[in-house]
């Protein structure tokens, strides 16, 4: 007799999530081990981080900020809220997505080179774009480049075509708007 599956009137709600990306900002002290941790969580729950800043931003108390973006499912990401959460040195842990009124900016230096015609149309969009040069010689610019990770990208996409030769990236800084703090 062949066995019948059983359906349910109601979909299973986990596999209709969508993933989404997520700035989480989690308050730590600023202790030796405290990043290594947080990293740990991530990496032994299969979960990756695609941008993490951290540094001192309490010094008198020795309290630092950490900047994380990831991405899963709202699931997923509430289970990593949790577990961040209790962990010892972890004061405060807040999802700057959900808080919806949040500012995220990122910088990178661009380094082009080339000459002629491929020289001056970098140098014009990067006026546009409103990067600053920073260092330059005949061969080549440095470019510093400041805002949304949107924007940085195609700011790279634009040099790559250009001449791009390396390209260093800060990771995500957040913070809401308003009046209020973490």
């Amino acid at each position: 007799m062949p066995q019948t599956q059983k359906q349910s009137h109601y979909p299973d709600p986990v596999r209709h999530q969508a993933i989404e990306s997520r700035t989480l900002a989690v308050v730590v002290d600023n202790e030796p081990g405290v990043l290594a941790r947080v990293v740990g969580l991530f990496s032994g729950r299969g979960y990756n981080i695609d941008s993490l800043t951290v540094t001192e931003t309490e010094h008198e108390k020795h309290i630092s900020r950490i900047t994380i973006q990831t991405q899963g499912t709202p699931m997923v990401i509430e289970q990593i809220k949790n577990q961040l959460e209790r962990l010892v040195p972890v004061h405060r842990v807040r999802d700057l997505t959900l808080a919806g009124n949040s500012i995220e900016r990122e910088m990178a230096l661009v380094k082009v080179a080339g000459k002629g015609e491929k020289r001056i149309e970098a140098l014009r969009l990067a006026e546009i774009l409103k990067a600053e040069v920073i260092d330059a010689s005949t061969e080549h610019f440095v470019f510093e480049f400041t805002g949304p990770s949107v924007d940085v990208e195609r700011f790279i996409k634009i040099m790559t075509e250009l001449g791009l030769v390396e390209v260093s990236r800060t990771g995500i800084a957040a913070i809401t708007r308003g009046a209020g703090g973490l």
